[in-house]
């Protein structure tokens, strides 16, 4: 059975097996603000779900991490699912997330529900990945 919780301090470990794109010193302000929750199948990890406020309002999906063995499951669009209700229980309008133009995310958000706003690229900058896509989402 799918489950997802929100992130303890006892778990922050668990947590930084599966996302290492942050620090332990970001997560653990995360953990405070309630915006990290691990993804479960029958009690182990197998995925996380992490985000932020755009402009200090909007909240922003930063990461939905699966497990190789556990994506093409439906288990992404559960943890999207989640993440969307509990946006709209906080009273929430709009959405947003962003993947790499070259991930296979982007069809995701796509067939989610997710409108293309916008593309922000790297060239000339230290940051060296492919463009950024933007996505948005009315609830």
């Amino acid at each position: 059975m799918l489950e997802i919780t929100g992130v303890t301090n006892a778990e922050k470990a668990e947590y930084l097996k599966l996302d290492n794109l942050i620090s332990q010193s970001e997560l653990e302000l995360k953990i405070i603000e309630r915006r990290v929750q691990l993804i479960k199948w029958d009690k182990v990890p197998v995925g996380v779900l992490r985000w932020s406020l755009f402009w200090d309002e909007i909240p922003f999906l930063n990461l939905i991490f699966l497990k190789p063995a556990f994506r093409g499951q439906g288990f992404g669009h559960e943890a999207l699912d989640f993440w969307e209700m509990e946006m709209r229980r906080l009273g929430v309008k709009q959405v947003m997330t962003s993947t790499q133009s070259d991930e296979m995310a982007q069809h995701f958000y796509r067939k989610s529900g997710y409108l293309d706003k916008g593309v922000l690229t790297f060239d000339g900058t230290t940051i060296e990945q492919a463009s950024e896509l933007f996505f948005i989402k009315n609830l």
